[in-house]
């Protein structure tokens, strides 16, 4: 199993170094799409200095955000000493710095983690977790969210969301500028502004699905590092718990989606299409294949 994680571990690395490298052309060309439009390249240089500011606030900020939109407040050792204690232990396991710990006031079973790096980490459970988990079945739990920290996945988080948001940001001015600018409209032709139009209206899909090919994938890599860490048998009974007490959390916020543990939002059979998360099934089948 050692020897499968480290193969998975290095392509899904290899995978994020990819997808980065996509949308980072992605985002370029965009704005040289806009940049031909408008015959003007002065829009290539604007779409790349709000895609950089943007990123910068998403990398140093969106954890942040991700607290105050949950309603995360943290908490001191004497508070809840048990689930202090859990993490206490798995950083001194995985040999990282004790992250800033937190509690989310939600009967929904959860847990995250967030942070640009494992210096500036935050782990929050909800107070449904910490009531439906036994100390094995909690410690699994948050040993997922601090394999996240570990393996970097909360930085490929941040920033795929954010440059997921970038593309759409610009997607959007794009169309403004398309339907309200007041050029002539004999300098492109017809095919090129219908090519540009689609362009713009299918970027902000496309770039969707890569932020869920990502998060989906980390899931995966989290569970399985969190079963090295703690025990396999402890991962699959906590991921069973969550399939079985799984509801929507009380304060919904779609921007730190993907950084849960279990899907946070109540959803559509067609918005489950575009969900963050994989099947609770599906992970718990990969471990227990994992084990045989």
């Amino acid at each position: 199993m050692a020897i499968s994680m480290r193969k998975q571990i290095a392509r899904n690395r290899r995978n994020t170094i990819l997808i980065i490298l996509v949308f980072v052309v992605f985002i370029s060309l965009l704005g040289g799409l806009f940049a031909w439009l408008y015959n003007d390249i002065t829009v290539l240089w604007v779409s790349a200095i709000i895609s950089g500011v943007y990123a910068l606030i998403q990398y140093f900020l969106a954890d942040k955000l991700a607290i105050l939109g949950t309603g995360a407040r943290q908490i001191e050792k004497v508070e809840n000493p048990r689930y202090y204690k859990i993490i206490e232990g798995l950083a001194e396991d995985a040999k990282l710095p004790m992250p800033k710990v937190y509690i989310i006031d939600d009967p929904a079973p959860n847990a995250f983690a967030t942070g640009r790096d494992p210096q500036h980490a935050c782990v929050a459970a909800t107070t449904g977790l910490l009531e439906i988990m036994d100390d094995k079945e909690l410690r699994a739990v948050m040993g997922h969210e601090m394999s996240h920290v570990k393996n970097y996945d909360i930085r490929v988080s941040l920033i795929t969301f954010g440059l997921a948001s970038i593309v759409g940001l610009i997607s959007d001015m794009g169309l403004r500028m398309l339907f309200w600018s007041d050029r002539d409209e004999e300098d492109n032709s017809p095919v090129g502004v219908l090519f540009a139009l689609i362009t713009m209206i299918l970027a902000p899909i496309v770039a969707t699905m890569i932020q869920l090919a990502v998060s989906r994938q980390r899931e995966y890599l989290a569970d399985a590092s969190s079963a090295s860490l703690t025990d396999t048998d402890d991962m699959i009974n906590a991921l069973r718990k969550l399939d079985t007490h799984s509801r929507p959390m009380r304060q919904q916020n779609v921007a730190a989606e993907a950084l849960f543990i279990a899907e946070p939002l109540k959803k559509s059979v067609i918005s489950k299409l575009f969900s963050t998360h994989p099947p609770l099934e599906s992970r718990i089948e990969r471990l227990e294949n994992a084990k045989k």
